[in-house]
């Protein structure tokens, strides 16, 4: 009988320190938790939200340096050609020069109905997710 009640008092033992083990920690310790977790949170995503722009903005200045050199390479070719079709190389870079002119006046002409799309590709870009 003693071993019975010795093996009780064990498992009243037990069972005691395995209810103090399981019960959750106080509700202000779970919030400060909480909030430890969401703070590292927002600066993580912060950071990627941050480089992610950054990576797209070198990326995008990369491109447009590569495309302005080409542009300016193929202008000089147009202008030699056209030269050497009229026979003076000032009338090739004269034509040259009158194609921009005509282009930037187009441009300034219809300025308004480029400018929205414009916006709005570089908002979707900023927000892309």
């Amino acid at each position: 009988m003693r071993l019975k009640t010795q093996a009780l008092g064990l498992q009243t033992k037990t069972y005691m320190e395995a209810e103090k083990e399981t019960t959750p920690p106080p509700i202000i310790d779970q919030l400060k938790d909480y909030a430890e977790t969401r703070i590292k949170l927002a600066k993580y995503q912060a950071i990627e939200g941050g480089t992610s722009i950054a990576a797209g903005l070198i990326a995008d200045v990369a491109v447009l340096i590569s495309m302005v050199l080409a542009f300016m390479f193929a202008s000089f070719t147009l202008a030699f050609l056209l030269g050497s079709l009229f026979g003076a190389t000032w009338i090739g870079f004269g034509c040259v020069a009158a194609i921009y002119l005509i282009i930037a006046l187009v441009v300034k002409a219809y300025k308004q109905k480029m400018e929205k799309p414009i916006v709005n590709a570089i908002i979707g870009k900023i927000f892309k997710n």
